[in-house]
């Protein structure tokens, strides 16, 4: 069994961290940002994030990138999968893998998720529930991606985080470690979020920003609401300056510097 707690101080030391997915590829490909995989995983471990996750396949082929002893920088492996092609089927994430898998593979966690909301809700909330126990009984942390999204959402009135904060209630109360979770700035939304569980949150931005400084300002605004770190994707690997970009997040979340000294001293 694995020392859990170990393990998450590697993933989010001193509390917090920056955690960048790459799994999108099996979902859609191809991908800006994702033709040269390699390159990109060797600019995010320059930067110093805490964490990459992927899916199983692409961590047991660059494992050797993130070895310990030659960086900050682990994988958490994602083992939630479906395609563009599903049909009426691409939002309902099956698992293709177990947790016993992580550690073999050169990774540090498991991550999976589920669709709140959408008509294969009940499934996915069963196979994070069989995860979660896997990860609980080999003590591999446990990433919750919760998405609040679905047709059949349905949001108590007055809820200012529409549904957020019972997406990572979710996360919490079905054993997930640790929670990512969509923020687009409302800080009623986010100290709701925050109220809810007491497992560290990884915010995610919302759409509509249009520039670097804007997203630092709200990482930054994040991190004052109580937020522990980050998790974002696109918005980092496939950015034109991946590894400044992730600089520029490192440096806010574990620095504490503000987005303006963040997007000075990363050279956006």
């Amino acid at each position: 069994m694995a020392d859990k707690v170990s393990l998450l101080d590697k993933l989010l030391p001193n509390g917090r961290g920056v955690w960048i997915p790459m799994d999108h590829g099996v979902s859609d490909y191809p991908v800006s940002g994702l033709d040269d995989t390699e390159m990109r995983i060797t600019e995010l471990i320059e930067a110093g994030v805490d964490a990459i996750i992927a899916q199983k396949g692409l961590v047991s082929h660059y494992s050797h990138l993130t070895k310990p002893e030659n960086c900050s920088t682990s994988f958490v492996i994602h083992f939630s999968i479906s395609t563009r092609h599903g049909g009426p089927d691409v939002s309902n994430k099956v698992l293709v893998g177990c947790a016993d898998e992580v550690l073999s593979r050169g990774a540090f966690g498991a991550s999976a998720q589920i669709n709140m909301g959408s008509p294969n809700e009940a499934s996915m909330i069963e196979r994070m529930g069989s995860l979660s126990r896997d990860c609980h009984n080999l003590g591999i942390p446990l990433l919750g991606m919760v998405y609040a999204r679905g047709e059949n959402l349905n949001p108590i009135d007055g809820d200012p985080s529409n549904c957020g904060a019972h997406a990572a209630r979710l996360a919490f109360e079905i054993g997930c470690d640790v929670a990512k979770v969509s923020w687009t700035g409302d800080e009623d939304s986010l100290r709701m979020i925050r109220k809810a569980v007491p497992i560290p949150i990884l915010i995610t931005p919302g759409t509509g920003i249009t520039n670097d400084l804007e997203l630092l300002k709200l990482v930054q605004k994040g991190i004052g609401l109580g937020a522990n770190g980050v998790c974002m994707g696109r918005s980092v690997f496939g950015h034109e300056s991946p590894q400044k970009i992730a600089t520029a997040l490192r440096l806010i979340v574990h620095e504490n510097k503000s987005a303006v000294q963040a997007h000075e001293l990363a050279g956006l």
